[in-house]
């Protein structure tokens, strides 16, 4: 007799076919009749296999878990590096305002030495006009002076050429 001509077993397999058996509304319980269906395991053959599984992935775990701590590490590596040259731009960026510190210093030292120059040219001009100035006061004062002994010998030589009464003796 096949499996399906069996009365007890179409009836199983019908039950297992059936959709409430699989949502959930049979009656009986879904871990019910597992234990029977599952045969005898001997405990030293499920160690050896245990065994057998963790031989056979655990080196390659342990490869996978000493690469991954190696990547960590280059990944700290690469991000103290990172940081470092961070810290390089910025110390660039610091030069660069440094720099133009320097330049607008160069730029108001040349104004400076400008106004100093012309301060000096100016003094220098000065020097010559108040010198020119005393010299021209001088000459002013000289030709006053010829001036007014002009006038004195002027009027001394009127006072001698006006008529003088003659004196009787």
């Amino acid at each position: 007799m096949s499996v399906a001509e069996r009365p007890e077993e179409r009836e199983t397999a019908a039950a297992a076919a059936s959709p409430e058996r699989w949502l959930g509304h049979s009656d009986a319980s879904p871990d019910e009749g597992v234990e029977e269906d599952l045969p005898l395991i001997d405990e030293k053959a499920v160690e050896q296999l245990t065994e057998g599984l963790i031989s056979h992935y655990l080196p390659d775990l342990q490869r996978s878990k000493s690469a991954l701590q190696e990547l960590t590490q280059n990944q700290v590596v690469l991000l103290e590096t990172l940081e470092q040259e961070i810290s390089k731009f910025k110390e660039c960026n610091s030069i660069l305002d440094i720099n133009a510190l320097f330049s607008e210093a160069k730029h108001y030292h040349n104004k400076l030495v400008n106004i100093r120059n012309e301060m000096m040219m100016l003094h220098e001009k000065t020097s010559k006009l108040k010198k020119r100035a005393l010299k021209l006061q001088q000459k002013r004062q000289k030709e006053e002076l010829e001036r007014e002994q002009q006038r004195e010998k002027e009027l001394e030589r009127e006072k001698q050429l006006t008529a003088k009464p003659a004196r009787r003796t």
